[in-house]
């Protein structure tokens, strides 16, 4: 048996990594301990640390280290926060292995903290690009503190090959969240609409993150991503996931909310939907628009067309369901109009590969049973 750490630190994570915790939570090779930390203790983010505790995990240690305030002073502060927590957690509790996972500044935090102690850390998603976004810097600095890595395609396992100068414990696996995309059955239509209020018509999925690399022109792309989606919005309802605590996400968030206000019928701010209530709305969505990792990675197994907006996911690969455009109003509208006239997608998904979980927990074993 080894001892096995999950740093989670989002709703977004955590939804990845369930298809592994679920296999590794009966497999007796495994003592798994839960370390919650990030936005699952925020309200405001829907104090997602809950729904953790509903799945049942022998042991969860919750660490909170996050500042209110999303501007950048706060944002840096929350990081060195999370290190000295974490420092402390670290100099306490031993591991034989710590899973962390793609590319937010709390994980990378709490990563750093660790090296010191000597973490033996095993990194999910590494070697993407994301060229709008400075979670390209924290992922990077992840691999670098890692021992063990798992990409979801062979192009991202070149990527940190050519980081690490070394293709040591370095395997691509496919993307995690997709594990059990060819098992996946939806909520049913009428039950999932009934339970979030959503009227019998086709929607759109939409997800907004700020782009960190442009700090200055968020406040003109939330104002134009607000004048397209008023005007979208008469043709097809919008069903919104709220932004991450990402720097400068109250700026989306604001203009969301008076979306919301002003046009009462015809959006719906979810914060927390959950794997399976967020599956099922890509599952009866008409397309999906924003510029979140999901649209990418997933949103093609699911047959969606995504509109991508922006550079915020710009260096990732993409599948041919993916139209990209422009943070701008008419190139928006434009393009939204254009995809929702296609019907399903067909293609492939570049990041989908089989057993991606088997694969993870094979190569641990393997890799425990060998030092």
């Amino acid at each position: 048996m080894i001892r096995i750490g999950i740093l989670t630190s989002s709703r977004a994570d955590y939804g990845i990594y369930l298809p592994m915790l679920q296999k590794m939570k009966s497999d007796s090779f495994f003592e798994m301990e839960i370390i919650a930390f990030g936005t699952h203790l925020s309200k405001s983010h829907g104090f997602t640390l809950k729904d953790i505790e509903k799945d049942g995990y022998n042991c969860i240690y919750s660490i909170s280290s996050l500042i209110s305030n999303d501007d950048t002073q706060s944002i840096s502060s929350s990081y060195g926060l999370t290190v000295l927590k974490f420092a402390d957690f670290w100099s306490t509790h031993k591991f034989d292995l710590v899973f962390c996972l793609g590319d937010r500044f709390e994980m990378s935090a709490a990563v750093q903290a660790g090296i010191p102690f000597g973490v033996k850390f095993a990194h999910i998603h590494g070697g993407e690009t994301t060229l709008g976004a400075i979670d390209n810097i924290y992922r990077h600095q992840i691999t670098l503190a890692s021992k063990l890595h798992f990409t979801a395609t062979d192009v991202f396992r070149e990527k940190v090959i050519n980081l690490l100068g070394s293709s040591d414990d370095v395997y691509s696996v496919g993307s995690l969240s997709l594990s059990d995309i060819n098992s996946f059955v939806p909520i049913d239509k009428i039950t999932f609409f009934e339970k979030f209020n959503i009227p019998n018509e086709e929607f759109a999925l939409v997800t907004f993150h700020p782009e960190t690399i442009s700090l200055k022109d968020n406040a003109f792309y939330a104002k134009e991503m607000k004048k397209a989606l008023a005007i979208i919005s008469e043709k097809i309802f919008v069903i919104f996931t709220m932004p991450n605590a990402d720097t400068q996400g109250s700026v989306y968030r604001e203009v969301i909310e008076q979306l919301k206000n002003e046009f009462p019928n015809r959006f719906l701010l979810i914060e927390n939907f959950g794997k399976n209530n967020y599956f099922s709305a890509m599952h009866y969505a008409k397309i999906l628009i924003g510029n979140t990792s999901s649209g990418i990675i997933e949103a093609a197994s699911f047959g969606k067309f995504v509109v991508n907006v922006g550079s915020r996911q710009k260096g990732r690969v993409q599948s041919d369901n993916i139209l990209n455009c422009e943070f701008e109003e008419t190139a928006m509208i434009e393009i939204i109009n254009k995809t929702m006239n296609f019907e399903k997608y067909h293609g492939e998904n570049v990041y989908y590969k089989d057993r991606p979980v088997d694969k993870i927990i094979k190569i641990v074993k393997e890799y425990y049973e060998s030092v």
